[in-house]
């Protein structure tokens, strides 16, 4: 069946994402998926079990629109222990279905027809059609290899009186660079005195290695009152499926982000709401993640060491980028295709996230997976 009148697509250059379509190869071919970014080891029992409990004691009906009162206080409870950030529970934080969610209500509740958003490339694939879909226009900026930083230099010469947003993500998807407070701070100085609004991705927070400190915008307070900060519940508990995150932005940015949320979702899932609350204020579980996907990031890297792949810096989320030049000349779309159907390893080819592909024989894999599942896969690289 089709609509008899003229669709005129809003999104006409999207089609389906590498995500859905390496998944789907990995499937078919029943090859190890490295490819998506989601673990394939357990919840937390004791989280699965708050969740149920409060699903069973009647916590099923709509949550208040910003979400769960006791959930907001811990999070503002824990972004002032970590960042020496004060933020209002009631006007400064909203509880969202995911990241991606929170990414795209806080671009559309600022932008416009016309308004320039500077995003670095390659970047996460939702960035640039929820600036098109509202009407803005994208400007990216490659990042610096090898080690995938930004030339603030060319920011600077980019930056005009159009420049309405410029969004950054550190942790980085999908290079697993970081950002320094070094960066931080040529970002306060380009932005001072300017109309530009921050996104801020956070979502791979507490995966950050070898001693690093997440430079999170909130510690910075010349960046954090003009700046959506978002996160995920998801990357921190292992629970990607839950779509769960929130948004931390200044009042007057935060009632903004509201008049969208409240249309386009509304509320985010109750019990799990109440869940979260409880173990956060029992478990400080986020502390030990860095060190638990370290351990995991370490592994691979040793797995893959006798292998043709070579690895590039990783400081932070749970992606490896390995160079496969030293082995094929493909293009890395056609690499990855080849790598699943024939050694039964699923990747994503790091030029899907350009604008216009840019190609450095890079693939990107996911190390979030249980010791045995990258003792496979790495067996199978090993071999090619």
């Amino acid at each position: 069946m089709n609509f008899p009148g003229t669709v005129k697509s809003k999104l006409h250059k999207t089609g389906t994402t590498i995500f859905t379509i390496m998944s789907g190869l990995a499937q078919e071919h029943g090859a190890i998926n490295l490819s998506q970014g989601f673990p394939d080891f357990p919840v937390s029992p004791e989280l699965i079990r708050l969740y149920h409990e409060h699903m069973l004691a009647g916590h099923n009906q709509y949550a208040p629109m910003p979400g769960y009162r006791p959930l907001r206080e811990a999070l503002c409870n824990k972004i002032e222990k970590l960042y020496t950030a004060t933020y209002d529970p009631d006007t400064e934080i909203t509880i969202t279905a995911g990241g991606t969610q929170a990414i795209y209500t806080a671009i559309t509740s600022i932008i416009k027809e016309g308004d320039e958003v500077i995003v670095f490339e390659p970047a996460y694939d939702c960035y640039v059609p929820a600036i098109e879909l509202n009407g803005g226009i994208p400007v990216q900026l490659q990042l610096k290899g090898p080690d995938f930083h930004i030339d603030w230099n060319e920011v600077k010469k980019m930056v005009n009186q159009r420049t309405r947003m410029i969004m950054i993500n550190t942790p980085h998807n999908p290079t697993g660079s970081i950002l320094t407070a070094k960066d931080m701070l040529q970002l306060e100085k380009i932005t001072h005195n300017r109309d530009i609004v921050i996104v801020s991705d956070e979502v791979y927070e507490h995966i950050i290695f070898d001693g690093y400190e997440h430079q999170s915008v909130m510690r910075y307070p010349k960046l954090a009152e003009r700046s959506f900060v978002v996160f995920s519940f998801g990357k921190t508990y292992h629970a990607t499926g839950w779509k769960a995150g929130y948004c931390m932005a200044p009042a007057n940015l935060m009632a903004e982000f509201r008049k969208a949320h409240q249309f386009t979702v509304f509320s985010v899932n109750t019990p799990l709401q109440y869940a979260l609350a409880d173990y956060m204020n029992s478990t400080p579980s986020y502390e030990s993640v860095s060190a638990f996907y370290q351990k995991k990031r370490d592994l691979f890297l040793k797995l893959t060491k006798k292998s043709r792949f070579k690895p590039l810096a990783c400081s932070g989320s749970y992606f490896q980028l390995f160079d496969y030049s030293a082995i094929s000349q493909e293009k890395d779309t056609d690499f990855a295709v080849r790598l699943t159907k024939e050694f039964g390893v699923a990747s994503i080819p790091v030029s899907v996230f350009y604008k216009n592909p840019v190609d450095h024989k890079i693939l990107r894999f996911c190390f979030a997976k249980e010791d045995e599942t990258l003792e496979k896969a790495a067996a199978k690289l090993c071999q090619i």
